[in-house]
């Protein structure tokens, strides 16, 4: 402060104060966490003290510099936090106060303790004349204060809106470093795995709301696409070895703020801080703390930092879900367990990569089941409660044809995290293999529920709805599940052999080769490919791509199933079950399918070659030989369905 400046230092309205020069704001002495945005506001309106203030003038103070694309979002969610700090309220203001929408008005008494002036030092006549005055502006002040609190205020918003259902978008990365983004990112996940144990709260998942990443649609709009009553949005700031994260609770129907708050943290102690801003939330939408509302968490142990930020670049890569990014997250997640051998969270995400990678042909199943299950044993022995270990450990134990088991750990997995996407999805993997469609089908409606914009479900639900017989309902499904994303393999293929078998035949071979664009290599690709050039009658066609299949199989792991299913469909049944055989010996997961003969990535032989197969007698020894469950009448039949793939429609 310049000499002789006699702009007010601190400036005193009820019970709090504004230090000008240490930029703090306090109430009754201690400090109340403040973002900057927020902060220059608060001057703003101080310095008008009962003028309007625009908010264009408020624009220029805040982004002088810039175009700032979405000013009036970003103006309101800085006014938000701040009458949140202030606990005011727009409806009935004691602090701030709008006018049309247009400006803001500071209608509070101010107290302004002025800099001192450098001069001579004052005489005690005169110290006695300024003590004297500042005790007789403080009880003005303490007199208009207690006035204005004996009017009863307002019970606040969350108290009195119930949110049954949340979504918690990305939160903001404010290091200014894109390429920190894994690190809000993570953070988002692990807020949104925290919120999501408490079964009473309905969580919207990850891959719904990293949708909205960046987005500028307003919250009430956001909030009907996602059919939620609350959103969570904040940001995530590290330096210097702590962590801040500031979130903010808005009733999204009405785009009404009801709480914000900030929180730090160390970085070794980034679980607690995330249970300790989960816990808050839950609270502020009034979800009661019990044993029986939530599963109890595990102690809130420090983390070696370097291990959480290698967990955090896992799951980046983990979600990306290429053969190059599953190997790169296996990678981080083994540089986590090395830095930190008691991350519980590191083994359950070195688990989960293992499991795409079998599926796809990407390794070969033996070794790859076998670190897929001790990484996830591990996991559950030093946290019993990560319901996604669970579930990982179900596909575990089904790899293995321990069927009552997988199912049971299925089933324990939803009871642990009720609002968890994972277990739905890997226990409905298993009902949909095993020919129980319709139980598979209300899985992955539960699932959907949770992550409407996820295509890997959508997907899942149009082939269920297939399953069924429901065919306009699942033409439907397809087509809601290319527009989230026309370019994902797995639907291209997937919905490519749907419009084949229901006698859409152009456009069944136009989506067939869109796949073949994609991923030319695919080995379901190549097998799709063959299999209808087999049934359309070109026959060498056919055999070049299953000489390509096997040309394949040279090179990597690729799953017998794939090339058994185009030798059926060429009419070599000889060929077909020994490449069975094979699978067999290998354990491949993808021979769980055989029953409907539907795998996982939709491929399938026709269906009159399939009933071929099924009426040979090597078949029957086959699925016996692998301990199928039996069903009684409660639990429908063994053999699978009508409507199933591959059977009888």
């Amino acid at each position: 402060m310049a000499l002789g400046d006699t702009t007010p230092r601190v400036l005193r309205f009820g019970v709090f104060e504004l230090d000008r020069r240490s930029g703090e704001l306090r109430r009754e002495g201690l400090r109340v966490r403040l973002q900057q945005q927020p902060l220059r506001i608060l001057e703003a309106l101080l310095d008008a003290r009962g003028e309007p203030v625009t908010r264009e003038a408020l624009r220029q103070r805040l982004w002088p510099d810039e175009t700032f694309v979405d000013f009036d979002s970003g103006l309101n969610r800085a006014i938000n936090r701040l009458r949140a700090a202030l606990g005011d309220e727009a409806e009935n203001p004691r602090f701030i106060e709008t006018l049309e929408r247009r400006a803001y008005r500071f209608i509070a008494p101010v107290a302004p303790e002025p800099a001192a002036e450098v001069s001579s030092p004052p005489t005690p006549r005169h110290r006695r004349a300024v003590w004297l005055a500042a005790a007789f502006a403080a009880a003005a002040l303490a007199a208009v204060w207690t006035f204005f609190a004996a009017f009863p205020r307002r019970v606040p918003p969350a108290r009195g809106i119930p949110i049954k259902s949340l979504a918690v978008l990305p939160l903001a990365n404010l290091t200014g470093d894109p390429a920190q983004d894994y690190f809000s990112d993570g953070m988002t996940d692990a807020l949104i795995t925290d919120l999501a144990s408490w079964p009473a709260l309905r969580v919207i998942s990850r891959q719904s709301v990293m949708r909205y990443k960046g987005s500028a649609k307003p919250l009430p709009e956001i909030a009907r696409e996602l059919g939620v009553e609350g959103v969570v949005e904040g940001s995530v700031m590290r330096s210097a070895g702590r962590v801040r994260i500031t979130a903010q609770l808005i009733h999204a129907p009405t785009d009404r703020h009801l709480w914000a708050h900030s929180y730090e943290r160390r970085l070794e102690d980034v679980l607690a801080l995330q249970d300790e801003v989960s816990r808050a939330i839950a609270e502020e939408v009034r979800i009661t703390v019990t044993t029986d509302s939530a599963r109890p968490p595990a102690p809130a142990r420090p983390v070696n930092p370097e291990a959480y930020d290698a967990y955090l670049l896992g799951r980046h890569h983990w979600r990306q879900r290429s053969p190059q990014s599953l190997e790169k997250a296996i990678t981080y997640f083994q540089t986590a367990i090395a830095r930190d051998p008691g991350f519980a969270p590191a083994y359950a995400g070195l688990a989960t990569t293992y499991g795409p990678r079998i599926i796809y042909s990407d390794i070969a199943p033996a070794p790859g089941e076998v670190e897929m299950k001790a990484a996830a044993l591990k996991a559950l022995e030093l946290d019993p409660s990560l319901g996604e270990a669970r579930a990982v450990l179900a596909s575990a134990l089904a790899y293995e044809w321990d069927w009552d088991g997988a199912e049971r750990e299925y089933r324990r997995a939803i009871e642990i995290e009720p609002n968890a996407t994972v277990g739905y999805m890997s226990y409905s993997w298993y009902l949909h293999a095993l020919g129980r469609f319709e139980e598979s089908l209300a899985q992955r409606r539960r699932a959907l529920e949770l992550d409407p914009l996820d295509v890997t479900l959508n997907r899942a639900v149009a082939r269920d709805l297939d399953a069924t017989g429901q065919d306009e309902a699942a033409l439907a499904q397809w087509n809601r599940t290319l527009e989230l994303d026309p370019n994902y393999l797995r639907s291209q293929l997937s919905f490519a052999l749907f419009l084949l078998e229901h006698g859409h035949a152009d456009l069944g071979h136009e989506q067939l080769e869109r796949a073949r664009v994609l991923q030319p290599e695919d080995p379901a690709v190549l097998a799709s490919l063959a299999i209808v050039s087999a049934e359309s009658g070109k026959l060498d066609q056919a055999r070049r791509e299953l000489a390509k299949l096997k040309a394949q199989s040279a090179r990597r792991y690729v799953s017998s199933v794939y090339p058994a299913f185009v030798h059926a469909t060429l009419g070599d049944k000889d060929s077909a079950f020994a490449l069975l055989e094979k699978a067999y010996d290998a354990k491949d997961p993808v021979l769980i399918s055989i029953q409907t003969m539907d795998t996982p990535v939709g491929l399938h032989p026709p269906p009159e070659r399939a009933a071929a197969l099924r009426a040979d007698p090597r078949f029957a020894d086959l699925v016996r030989r692998m301990g199928f469950p039996r069903r009684d009448a409660a639990g429908g039949p063994s053999t699978p369905a009508s409507g199933a793939r591959g059977g009888p429609r």
